[in-house]
């Protein structure tokens, strides 16, 4: 019994060096490349249609 429960214990540590290292490497990078290009997007949307160009107007 004490096997089975090393092997599984030795499943899980893999899984989750495997999993940390898509979140790391994989998520977090395009996530964070998404949130500034969504940001920008809707400063140029917002600039283009509402607001105008950044400056002193008038």
């Amino acid at each position: 019994m004490k096997n089975v429960n090393k092997s599984m214990d030795a499943e899980t540590r893999s899984l989750e060096w495997k999993s940390f290292l898509i979140i790391s490497v994989v998520l977090f990078p395009v996530l964070s490349v998404a949130m500034v290009g969504g940001y920008g997007f809707l400063i140029w949307f917002m600039q283009v249609f509402f607001m105008g160009p950044p400056g002193i107007h008038g």
